[in-house]
């Protein structure tokens, strides 16, 4: 099921989260290929130019079909990425979806990924009026632990991730959400 909302660039006091475009490849290389940045994620590399630019377009695209909401980080003060936050994998009646995070080691313990993602968390529950979000991660990633109860998920110990068994399933209700930040400033954008 595809979602009726558009991409929708967000803005927050320190950060822009926006589109992903062609000249992020050199960050999309790094964040999937780095051993450091993927010891807890098992997932697809892209050590190439090649693969970061195929990543690129397929994500594109996926936001296009309303299948992926995928932003850039980047701060206000400069356009180059730094990292990156998504909702994907959304339930059938789109009512859940799962956030996904990275971010280039080098920025790591500023809050930039707390502060993007309490704007992500706003945009799926205000704006795509999701119940549920979830995230997982890995059992020995103590940072992304503290980070998602920092933002109100609770690990769900009853659930297990098939895929990867060292995954924690943490999950945050919309009943449960409470914002308690300001509302990030949402501007529309829907061109790549």
């Amino acid at each position: 099921m595809n979602s009726n909302v558009n991409f929708q660039e967000l803005e927050t006091d320190r950060l822009h989260l926006r589109w992903l475009v062609d000249a992020d490849w050199p960050m999309i290389r790094y964040l999937r290929s780095d051993k450091e940045v993927n010891k807890f994620v098992k997932r697809k590399s892209a050590e190439t130019k090649e693969k970061a630019l195929a990543f690129i377009a397929k994500t594109i695209n996926d936001i296009n079909k309303g299948q992926l909401y995928q932003w850039c980080i980047s701060t206000k003060s400069s356009p180059t990425m730094i990292g990156n936050i998504c909702l994907w994998n959304f339930s059938q009646d789109y009512k859940t979806a799962e956030m996904g995070y990275d971010l280039s080691p080098e920025f790591q313990g500023q809050g930039i990924m707390n502060e993007a993602m309490k704007a992500v968390l706003y945009f799926g529950f205000n704006k795509l009026h999701l119940d549920k979000i979830e995230a997982f991660t890995n059992y020995q990633n103590e940072s992304s632990k503290r980070l998602l109860l920092k933002n109100q998920f609770i690990w769900n110990g009853q659930r297990n991730d098939p895929e990867d068994m060292e995954n924690m399933i943490f999950e945050i209700f919309k009943e449960n959400y409470r914002s308690n930040t300001s509302v990030p400033d949402i501007t529309l954008n829907n061109n790549p």
